[in-house]
């Protein structure tokens, strides 16, 4: 049906458990990855079961203890490697996102890219692993410390960003020596199948042990419950949603397990008094439709200046109506479909919860049938007015409803934007220094990310991922992301012909 399927290597049966080589004899049942453009049936994957993922951690620990000893550099070289073959499938794999998840094909592709990207980032981090060296109290003593690989890496993503979340963990993990096992979304498994066949000739090509990057699809009560409570996983990172994050949070933290949690965004722009509106409004419009408002990013509040209120939901509801919706894989469209029918009732029942609470919707939040739009999977993206108090939203809908809150003074306006329960992603629209300046300062944006003149989503991945509260508090991609996936040693050497004890205590054995 679709010729890039072919190229990339998916079948029209795929098997869901790798370790090097695919398990043919998975015992879990056959799931059906349909793609939300028109609801047609794309590819079949036969799970894995318990049994299937038993197999899969023990190639990737005996994997673990081989890799480990390759010299980092070596590891980086191989990064690197894999990101020149993503660049060969670019294209096709940009389609593949965009057909399995309905995000656009630009949007696709550059999900890719940042597959790419952050294969580069990681050959350069793989020479720059740095401990650090401090002074001894003791004579003729040297003391440093340092990272060693960590283990073996689950890492269990989500629909939306169903490439570039794992190749932030597994290009980073595996140059610091880990080995990882990704548990992809069960509504978008074949780009995760994809990805490993690719990567998968890389390593081979360069004699890697097999299970450094392995893949188990399957559902969460065969597979999902096994990893997090599998104690030879010392790091699972989880992106998902908060309720999903709390119960593997606590699963893990049970077992003294580390996790990275990348959870639920309520996402807010404060336009000042002093905002360029011409710099926001294709901010907010991007921020608040792109991947059809399925961003973790995703701008969900716009909390204006009273002042401004009438002339930014103008200038909007006029954008919002030149946002052409349709085939994601058509040129010139700019929104496609929500994931799935489930996530279109869900757009409903809470554009229904905001009208009960007293809201008002401005434009939009429309489901779109007939046959531009099969499958029924399109809506229209929706402007509401609200207020901040309200439950809805105070809540996570993963969708594209933005809700108009408006403000009298700066002090109200950062009250509103920090009293959410989330705290991933922020920014404000200012050519006033201090404003701006307040807003970065201890006292402004309480995310994890927080951003002047641009808008809350397209983080970059030299940056450190992740946000704060019931986002969770991990941190993935750049920076000095790269120190949660390893194991941290401080370590002390004695040159001298003496053994001074800590503290000066003398321990005379006559």
């Amino acid at each position: 049906m679709y010729d890039f399927l072919e190229k990339l290597g998916i079948e029209e049966m795929n098997y869901g458990a790798f370790h090097g080589e695919w398990l043919t004899d998975v015992s879990g049942s056959v799931l059906e990855v349909k793609t939300p453009i028109n609801g047609e049936v794309i590819g079949k994957v036969k799970q894995a079961g318990p049994e299937d993922y038993k197999r899969v951690i023990k190639k990737a620990e005996a994997a673990f203890k081989e890799w480990r000893m390759v010299p980092a550099p070596i590891r980086g070289e191989i990064a690197r490697q894999i990101g020149l073959e993503l660049r060969k499938y670019k294209k096709e794999l940009g389609a593949l996102v965009s057909l399995e998840m309905g995000k656009i094909l630009i949007e696709g592709e550059g999900e890719v890219q940042e597959m790419i990207d952050i294969a580069d980032f990681s050959v350069g981090l793989s020479r720059q692993l740095y401990g650090f060296t401090m002074h001894s109290e003791r004579v003729r003593h040297r003391m440093y410390d340092q990272y060693h690989p960590l283990g073996v890496i689950g890492v269990i993503t989500a629909f939306n960003f169903p490439v570039a979340v794992w190749a932030w963990n597994a290009m980073i993990a595996a140059v610091c020596g880990d080995a990882v096992i990704l548990k992809p979304s069960s509504k978008a498994p074949l780009t995760a199948i994809a990805c490993h066949k690719i990567a998968d000739r890389v390593l081979k090509a360069n004699g890697a042990p097999d299970g450094i990057l392995s893949l188990v699809v399957g559902r969460g009560k065969d597979v999902g419950e096994l990893m997090i409570k599998d104690k030879r996983l010392p790091l699972v990172s989880f992106t998902g949603s908060t309720a999903m994050g709390k119960r593997l949070g606590e699963v893990v933290g049970g077992r003294l397990g580390r996790t990275i949690l990348e959870l639920g965004g309520n996402n807010a722009i404060i336009l000042t008094e002093n905002a360029d509106l011409k710099m926001a409004v294709p901010g907010i419009v991007f921020g608040s439709v792109g991947t059809a408002g399925q961003r973790c990013t995703t701008t969900r509040r716009i909390i204006v200046h009273e002042s401004l209120k009438d002339e930014v939901v103008d200038y909007l509801v006029k954008a919002y109506k030149q946002v052409p919706i349709g085939d994601p894989l058509k040129e010139g469209t700019l929104m496609g479909p929500l994931v799935d029918e489930l996530a279109v009732d869900m757009m409903m029942k809470g554009i229904e919860r905001l009208k009960q609470e007293g809201g008002k919707v401005l434009y939009g939040g429309e489901r779109l049938t007939g046959e531009k739009y099969p499958g029924g999977c399109y809506v229209t993206p929706c402007i509401a007015e609200a207020k901040n108090e309200y439950e809805i939203v105070q809540e996570e809908t993963f969708a594209p409803i933005l809700y108009i809150i408006s403000y009298k003074d700066l002090d109200e306006a950062i009250a509103i934007h920090n009293n959410v329960p989330q705290g991933l992603s922020s920014a404000m629209f200012t050519t006033n220094m201090q404003e701006s300046e307040r807003f970065l300062s201890h006292e402004g944006s309480d995310c994890g990310i927080a951003n002047i003149n641009i808008g809350t989503s397209g983080a970059e991945i030299g940056g450190a991922f992740g946000g704060e509260k019931d986002t969770g508090g991990g941190r993935e991609s750049g920076s000095d992301a790269w120190k949660a996936y390893m194991r941290r040693q401080t370590n002390t050497i004695n040159w001298s012909t003496e053994l001074p004890l800590a503290q000066g205590i003398k321990f005379d054995l006559g």
